[in-house]
């Protein structure tokens, strides 16, 4: 039970109030940037791809399976900033990526 000198926000999915901590919680859950299996990732993490994907631009095509080390995390919780040998710049969709 939340403290009496909480604030409380009207939540609009539930019809009803809840201690402002309580939804500043959820709201980061929410937030976090998830693989396509639903492991959430960090900064430093390596990747495997779950399907082949053509790399616009660099003529090259990365295959499923290939490992992908020390990703970034950008604004956009649905994409990744990393690097790979000879592509610079390169930006993966979360969808297409796992946890390793």
């Amino acid at each position: 039970m939340a403290g009496d000198d909480d604030a409380y926000v009207y939540d609009e999915e539930t019809g009803e109030w809840r201690p402002a901590s309580e939804m500043a919680a959820a709201a980061a859950a929410a937030s976090a940037v998830r693989d396509a299996a639903g492991n959430v990732l960090s900064d430093g993490d390596s990747v495997v791809l779950v399907k082949d994907l053509k790399v616009k631009g660099a003529g090259q095509t990365l295959k499923q399976g290939t490992v992908i080390r020390a990703i970034r995390l950008t604004d956009n919780p649905e994409e990744i900033d990393c690097r790979f040998e000879g592509i610079k710049g390169l930006v993966l969709r979360t969808e297409f990526v796992r946890r390793r």
